[in-house]
C-alpha cells in the first residue's frame, strides 16, 4: 500500500499497556491511522480521554453499568455494551487492522469474530491462540486474514523470519527477562507479595501479565503462541533468560544462521511495525546505542525457580483441550494472587492441579473450548478455597 493510504484502526483493550501504547503510536502518524472504534472493560475515565482524543464512531464497553455511565455523559460517539459491543467493535465496516489487546480469555471470541469478518489482526491477546490455537489459524487461512503479532519476542522472530519457509529453521528462541525474582533467594518466594511481583525491572505491561512474568508463565504461553503463528513443533521452540531485555529473539536456521532482533525493550516498536506492516515508519524508537552495551547475557530458566515454564511445555503437547485449561486455571490463580488469597508459589500448584485432572479433549469448535475454559475456572476456584494460606 502507498504511504498516503489511511489505514482504518479498531483496538480492543484500549484502556490496556497494549492499547495505550497503540493509541501513543497512531497520535504521532496521523497521516497514516485513524481510528474508528475502540473497546474496554470499564475504564470509562480513559475511554473518554481517548474518545476526546481519537474521535472514534464507536466504542464498546464490556461492563453493562459502566456502559450506562458513559452513555450518561453524551460522548460524541456510538456506545455500546458487553460481549456483543466488543464483537460489532471488531467487525466494524470499513476498518483494516484491529489490535487485539484484551487480557485474557476474553479477548478469545472478539478476536475470531474479527477474523471471520475479514479483518487483518494485530495480536497481543496471545490467550487467543493459547485456547483456540488451530480454530483460530484455520479460521484466519480460509478467510486470507493476516496474522501479525505484537508480543515483542513474536515480532522479533517474524521480522528474523521474514517469510522464509518454516522447513528452513532449525529453532526459533523466545528471550525473557526473568522478571523481579531472578536473583531471588527460592526459600523468599513462598512470602513475596503482590506489590513485589509487580515491579518489573524492563517493561511496563498490566497487572496479569506482569506476574506472568515473573512465574514466567507469560513466556510459556507465548511458546504456545509461536507454536500456532509459525507452524513449529515445541522441540524447535527454546526460552532463554536475557536479563537486559535487547535482544527479543533468535531464529536459527538450517545452515547454523542466527538472526536476532535488538531494539529497546519499548513495546511502541513492535506495535508500530504491526500497524504499518509491511512498511516500516521513520522515529518510532530511539537508536540503540551498540557501543555502550557493556554486557547481554543469556542463560536457561532453571525449572525450581520457573516450573510453569514447563507446564506450559507439558499442557503443548497433551493438545486439544489442555492450553486451554492451563490458561485458564492460571488466570484464575493470579487473580487470586493480586487480591492475596493465594501465596506466589502455589500459582504453579493450582494450575499443575487442575491439569492432572483434566481428561484432555479435541477442540471440534470454539464451544468446546469455552466448555473447558469454564470448568477450568471453576475447578481452580475450588481448589484455591481449599488451600490454606
Amino acid at each position: 500500500m502507498g504511504k498516503n493510504y489511511l489505514k482504518k484502526i479498531s483496538i480492543l483493550g484500549s484502556t490496556g499497556s497494549i492499547g495505550k501504547n497503540t493509541l501513543n503510536v497512531i497520535s504521532r502518524y496521523p497521516e497514516r491511522f485513524k481510528v474508528i472504534g475502540i473497546a474496554a472493560k470499564s475504564n470509562i475515565q480513559v475511554l473518554e480521554s481517548q474518545i476526546r482524543d481519537f474521535k472514534p464512531e464507536v466504542v464498546a464497553v464490556f461492563d453493562c453499568s459502566a456502559a450506562e455511565r458513559l452513555k450518561k455523559k453524551n460522548p460524541p460517539a456510538e456506545i455500546l455494551s458487553g460481549e456483543k459491543g466488543l464483537i460489532e467493535v471488531a467487525k466494524l465496516k470499513g476498518v483494516d487492522l484491529v489490535v487485539s489487546a484484551i487480557v485474557g480469555s476474553a479477548g478469545l471470541i472478539p478476536t475470531l469474530e474479527a477474523i471471520k469478518a475479514r479483518k487483518n489482526i494485530a495480536l497481543a491477546t496471545k490467550e487467543a491462540l493459547v485456547m483456540a490455537g488451530e480454530i483460530i489459524m484455520a479460521e484466519a487461512q480460509r478467510k486470507g486474514v493476516k496474522i501479525i503479532p505484537v508480543d515483542s519476542e513474536h515480532s522479533a522472530v517474524f521480522q528474523c523470519i521474514n517469510g522464509r519457509k518454516a522447513e528452513e529453521i532449525q529453532r526459533i528462541i523466545l528471550t525473557a527477562s526473568g522478571g523481579p525474582f531472578l536473583r531471588k533467594d527460592l526459600s523468599k518466594l513462598k512470602t513475596v507479595t503482590p506489590q513485589e511481583a509487580l515491579k518489573h525491572p524492563n517493561w511496563f505491561m498490566g497487572k496479569k501479565v506482569t506476574i506472568d512474568s515473573a512465574t514466567l508463565m507469560n513466556k510459556g504461553l507465548e511458546v504456545i503462541e509461536a507454536h500456532y503463528l509459525f507452524n513449529l513443533p515445541p522441540h524447535k521452540i527454546d526460552v532463554v533468560l536475557h536479563p537486559q531485555s535487547i535482544v527479543h529473539s533468535f531464529v536459527e536456521f538450517i545452515d547454523g544462521s542466527i538472526l536476532s532482533q535488538m531494539s529497546v525493550p519499548d513495546m511502541r516498536g513492535p506495535i508500530c511495525y504491526a500497524l504499518s506492516y509491511p512498511e516500516r515508519l521513520e522515529r518510532v524508537l530511539p537508536s540503540l546505542d551498540i557501543s555502550k552495551m557493556r554486557k547481554l547475557t543469556f542463560e536457561k530458566p532453571a525449572q525450581v525457580r520457573y516450573p510453569c515454564l514447563r507446564l506450559a511445555y507439558q499442557a503443548l503437547a497433551a493438545g486439544g483441550t489442555m492450553p486451554c485449561v492451563l490458561n485458564s486455571a492460571n488466570e484464575v490463580a493470579v487473580d487470586a494472587f493480586l487480591n492475596k488469597k493465594l501465596p506466589f508459589k502455589k500459582i504453579h500448584n493450582v494450575v499443575a492441579n487442575i491439569m492432572k485432572i483434566h481428561n484432555v479433549s479435541k477442540c471440534k469448535d470454539i464451544g468446546d473450548v469455552l466448555k473447558a475454559s469454564e470448568w477450568a475456572k471453576e475447578k481452580a476456584g475450588e481448589i484455591i478455597e481449599s488451600l490454606s494460606y
